[in-house]
C-alpha cells in the first residue's frame, strides 16, 4: 500500500499519532536540559488540504475536521495544545509531525526532520524555513537515522512513520527501530504502522516487543467502515514517559466520539501497555 503523507493529511491516523508526539514532548519540556527530535519520514511538513492529494481521499474531512471546532477546555492537555497547533495554521491548511514539534520547540531544542523524495524534501525546507532550531534533510531514512544516533543532547523522541510502499517494508521498519534502540537505548520511539491485517499487525508489534523493547504503549485505532480504504491503524510508543498511558486513554475518550465512520457507532481506540519500568 501506499501511505504517503499528502494523501492522508489530517486523517485519523495523523490525529492520534500527532496527539501522541505532542504528549512526547510535552513530558521532554518539563526538564531545562535540552532534546532532539528526529523524524525519519518527514513528509513536506504542511499540507494544503484543498490539494489534489488531499481532495481525492477527502479524508482530513473525517479526521482533522471534525474537531477544528472543538471546545479545548477540560480536553487533555496534549490534545488542547495538538488542536491550538492546528488551528494556528489556518483554516485548510494541516501541519504535519516535523511542523507540529518545531513549533513547540523551545532553544535549547533541535529537529531534525528527514525526507527522501526531493519534491518534497523542498516542501519541507520551506515549512520549517522559520524556525532557526530546526533542520530538513534530504536523504533517505532508513539510512540516516542510525547516524544520529546517540543525540548530542542524550535525549530525545524519534518518529519512525515510513509510508510502507515496498512490500518488505515492515520488516525495514523493524530492523529501523531495533538498531535505532539498539544505538540510543533511553530515546522516546513513535512508530506508526496501518493495520490491514489484525494478524500482521500483531506479528510485527510481537516481533519487535521480543527484539527491543522493554516497555512500550501501543495504541490502535479502528473508525470502521468497509468501503476499501484504510480504516484502522497503530502506534507503538517505546519507552513512553511516565503517565503517557493514562494521558492517551484520557485522549481516546475525548476522540473516539467524533472519527468513528459509522453514524451510530464511535471509533475504537485501544491502549494497551507492554512491559513495566
Amino acid at each position: 500500500m501506499n501511505y504517503r503523507h499528502a494523501f492522508h493529511a489530517g486523517n485519523f491516523a495523523d490525529v492520534v499519532k500527532h496527539v501522541a508526539l505532542v504528549a512526547v514532548l510535552q513530558h521532554l519540556k518539563k526538564k531545562e536540559k535540552g532534546f532532539r527530535v528526529i523524524d525519519s519520514h518527514a513528509g513536506r511538513g504542511l499540507y494544503a488540504l484543498q490539494d489534489d492529494e488531499a481532495k481525492r481521499t477527502g479524508e482530513a474531512g473525517h479526521g482533522i475536521g471534525r474537531l477544528r471546532d472543538l471546545a479545548l477546555a477540560g480536553l487533555p492537555s496534549s490534545l488542547a495544545t495538538y488542536l491550538e497547533c492546528v488551528r494556528a495554521e489556518g483554516e485548510g491548511v494541516y501541519p504535519g509531525s516535523p511542523r507540529l514539534a518545531a513549533r513547540l520547540l523551545r532553544p535549547q531544542d533541535r529537529l531534525i526532520a528527514i525526507e527522501k523524495h526531493p519534491l518534497e524534501a523542498a516542501g519541507l525546507a520551506r515549512a520549517l524555513n522559520a524556525f532557526v532550531h530546526a533542520k530538513p534533510v534530504c536523504a533517505d531514512g532508513y539510512a540516516r537515522l542510525p547516524a544520529l544516533l546517540p543525540p548530542p543532547e542524550r535525549r530525545g523522541a524519534i518518529l519512525i512513520d515510513p509510508p510502507y510502499e515496498a512490500p518488505d517494508e515492515f520488516r525495514q521498519a523493524a530492523g529501523l527501530l531495533a538498531e535505532a534502540c539498539r544505538r540510543f537505548a533511553t530515546g522516546i520511539y513513535l512508530l506508526w504502522f496501518p493495520i490491514k491485517s489484525r494478524a500482521v499487525a500483531d506479528a510485527f508489534c510481537g516481533e519487535l516487543l521480543t527484539r527491543v523493547v522493554a516497555h512500550a504503549v501501543r495504541i490502535d485505532i479502528d473508525v470502521g467502515g468497509g468501503d476499501g480504504k484504510l480504516h484502522a491503524a497503530g502506534l507503538l510508543v517505546v519507552n513512553p514517559p511516565y503517565g503517557f498511558g493514562e494521558e492517551m486513554r484520557d485522549v481516546a475518550a475525548a476522540l473516539a466520539p467524533h472519527l468513528g465512520e459509522m453514524p451510530d457507532r464511535a471509533a475504537h481506540i485501544a491502549i494497551g501497555e507492554i512491559g513495566v519500568r
